[in-house]
């Protein structure tokens, strides 16, 4: 894949998120207002009908990093997931700003670092806001 692959996302697109992270839901509800809500279908892996194996995937592999499924058939993982998101919904700019070359890897760290602790920041975001 080149740095500009996720430009390529044809949409719609179907976006695989947590029900349970409150960051999730957060951006969940804001596509849901957006004004090209209907180039994404959302997923949550939490509900009970969802099954991953279905798809080809392991629900903890899919806890673990975002996931999309474009309209070809082509998987976006991590970052590329986000990347491929707001290219569909027409933040091209802005995708293309993010695959520079340092900017890209930076932004790639900084997505695995946030996704291996969002359940533990989720929590203390949540006490956060009840206070």
């Amino acid at each position: 894949m080149s740095r500009f692959s996720t430009l390529q996302a044809a949409a719609p697109v179907t976006l695989f998120h947590d029900g349970h992270c409150p960051f999730c839901r957060v951006e969940v509800e804001w596509l849901s207002k957006h004004r090209h809500q209907e180039r994404v279908k959302l997923i949550d892996i939490q509900s009970n009908d969802f099954n991953a194996a279905k798809l080809g995937r392991s629900f903890d592999d899919m806890m673990g990093q975002l996931h999309l499924l474009d309209n070809k058939g082509i998987w976006y993982v991590g970052m590329d997931a986000s990347r491929a998101l707001y290219a569909v919904l027409g933040y091209r700019r802005l995708v293309r700003l993010s695959c520079l070359p340092g900017l890209r890897s930076a932004m790639d760290a900084g997505y695995r670092f946030f996704a291996r602790r969002r359940i533990w920041l989720g929590q203390w975001w949540e006490k956060r806001q009840a206070k």
